[in-house]
């Protein structure tokens, strides 16, 4: 039985023969033969030759663009060596016949992946002014995604990360399929490609060994595989030598007697207001409402017999991370990276709250921005009672991310806590935290009750520095009002910043300085800080001193502690 075909059998051409390119159904002299002619063979080649430009575009822009965020804007920036794909190109060519497309699919996934670390880095760079780091900065996705929960709700906070993932996926096909489609055309040209490729991959090693820069703090070499393999062995070093900080404690068996002598029979609350940073008093739209209403409350407070003073700390991190900076003001160790951060939750440290405790105080926090619980409160800080958010009963209505205005978390300190013996508190106050819409009125303190007698005002949309300086300014009226209502001679109060805002206030000012005060009543309390030389007043002038955030929890200690540990 004689079998029709219904189409011509395909056609090899010559160079086909042992492996090599397949039939693109132009023949030789240039006609289409689907086509019939020469027209559509010649738009096929040229819709090629775009497809694999921007291929090459799309790869070479990945890598060759900078790292950091407020560097995407020079067009010198771009002035680089990518080391990481021409050695995947190289290794592509070198492989032989079957086993090249394996091979450059493997190399396009490994450098789609570099790819996305690129791209989250560039978020970090943004946000937090720092690299990211892919072994320990996962909490740190999860911690923009509750962010995003509490701020907008959780139809935004899902389509957010689903567009993540998203592009992520994107990225990682478009960079595998454009990395396949350039080794396919270096392979057609296999000496010329290897040639060129080693001159520029030799080229790229030689200046990225000799740190040449056309642009400050931009290697002309791109080699992101590099860089985070040094990162992780950089990670290595680190958490030995964070063990051996953990482990140097001059105060972690001293008895409870030789601790805090000179606070005996004092209410200490120290408040973390966040955000609260220097630009809040040292840009003039800020810092004139801001230092106003800090000067007129000094004012208000010295007239009632309070001496205050203040200066600076750098905090370790910067827009985000508050849990960061808590932990290193509070345990004496610079904690500026979450691996260090979990190395500490995994100590035995011992911290100013477990100093307090061991002397006789009761301890305690309030988390008003904590929603789940949080072992590690008792079991590392000694605090004897911890209140996250369901914790303050707050009845009243939602402000933003914060929820819970400041004043009310204040309130419930005073109603809960200052009934009997000395408490110790640490209390981080969140309703200056981002996105800083709506601002909370301040209330009668005798009304607040469950939180009901709060009310969301409509508030026009001046601007994020307009709702910074606001909402900042809302948190220190909070405190300052809790001072004078409710202070005495029995009460010591620290309030400081965490960190700086974020770059839609700050810019991108590199400087992580926040703002600290201590103030009493009881002038032989404030005398045990003479020596270290803050200014007098409610804010700290640009000659105030200033200390790492560190070196906090030693000094307090020294300075509060009988003579012979001063």
């Amino acid at each position: 039985m004689r079998i029709r075909h219904l189409w011509p059998p395909a056609t090899r051409s010559a160079g086909t023969r042992g492996g090599g390119p397949a039939d693109d159904g132009v023949d030789p002299s240039g006609h289409d033969r689907a086509a019939g002619g020469p027209v559509r063979g010649r738009g096929r080649g040229v819709v090629a030759r775009v497809v694999t430009a921007v291929a090459g575009l799309a790869v070479l822009l990945l890598f060759v663009a900078p790292n950091e965020a407020d560097r995407l804007t020079d067009p010198a920036a771009y002035l680089r060596i990518p080391v990481d794909g021409l050695l995947g190109v190289l290794i592509v060519i070198l492989t032989p016949g079957k086993a090249r497309r394996a091979v450059a699919l493997v190399v396009g996934a490994v450098l789609g992946l570099l790819g996305i670390l690129k791209l989250v880095g560039l978020g970090f760079s943004y946000f937090l002014d720092r690299p990211f780091d892919p072994m320990a900065d996962g909490p740190f996705l999860a911690a923009a995604a509750d962010y995003l929960r509490q701020s907008a709700g959780d139809a935004t906070a899902n389509a957010a990360v689903a567009a993540a993932v998203l592009i992520g996926v994107v990225v990682l096909a478009v960079m595998a399929v454009s990395f396949g489609r350039l080794a396919a055309v270096a392979a057609r040209r296999r000496r010329a490609a290897a040639a060129t490729v080693s001159v520029l991959a030799v080229a790229g090693l030689v200046v990225g060994a000799a740190g040449v820069q056309l642009v400050p703090g931009v290697p002309v070499a791109s080699r992101d595989l590099y860089d985070r393999v040094r990162q992780a062995q950089a990670g290595v070093q680190d958490a030995q030598t964070f063990a051996g900080l953990v482990a140097t404690d001059a105060f972690r068996y001293l008895p409870g007697e030789d601790l805090l002598s000179a606070l005996r029979g004092k209410d200490v609350v120290i408040a973390f207001v966040e955000s609260y940073g220097r630009v809040a008093l040292d840009q003039p739209d800020l810092a004139v409402p801001t230092a106003g209403l800090l000067d007129d409350a000094a004012g208000r407070l010295r007239a009632a017999g309070y001496t205050s003073r203040s200066a600076w700390l750098t905090s370790p991190t910067t827009s985000g991370g508050s849990w960061l900076a808590q932990s290193t003001l509070l345990s004496g160790l610079w904690i500026n990276n979450q691996q260090r951060y979990q190395a500490f939750l995994d100590s035995d440290r011992f911290t100013l709250p477990g100093a307090f405790g061991r002397a006789g105080w009761r301890t305690t926090s309030l988390m008003p921005a904590t929603t789940e619980p949080w072992p590690e409160g008792a079991a590392l800080y000694g605090y004897d009672r911890l209140y996250a958010r369901p914790d303050l009963g707050y009845r009243g209505p939602a402000f933003g991310y914060s929820v819970v205005p400041d004043q009310y978390t204040l309130s419930v300190f005073q109603q809960r806590e200052r009934t009997g013996a000395p408490v110790m508190a640490a209390i981080p106050l969140i309703s200056s935290h981002s996105p800083w819409r709506p601002v909370p009125e301040l209330r009668s303190w005798d009304g607040i009750g469950d939180g009901g007698v709060f009310t969301v005002a409509a508030q026009a949309d001046a601007g994020a520095r307009a709702a910074y300086r606001d909402a900042v300014g809302y948190s220190l009226r909070a405190l300052i009002s809790y001072v004078e209502t409710y202070g005495g001679d029995d009460l010591v109060l620290v309030f400081l910043g965490d960190h700086q805002p974020g770059p839609e206030v700050i810019g991108q000012d590199t400087n992580r300085d926040v703002p600290i005060t201590i103030l009493a009543r009881d002038r032989a309390v404030m005398d045990r800080t003479s020596a270290w030389g803050w200014q007098d007043g409610l804010r700290p002038d640009p000659s105030a001193p200033v200390w790492r955030m560190d070196a906090f929890r030693d000094r307090f200690l020294t300075a509060f502690g009988p003579a012979e540990h001063r």
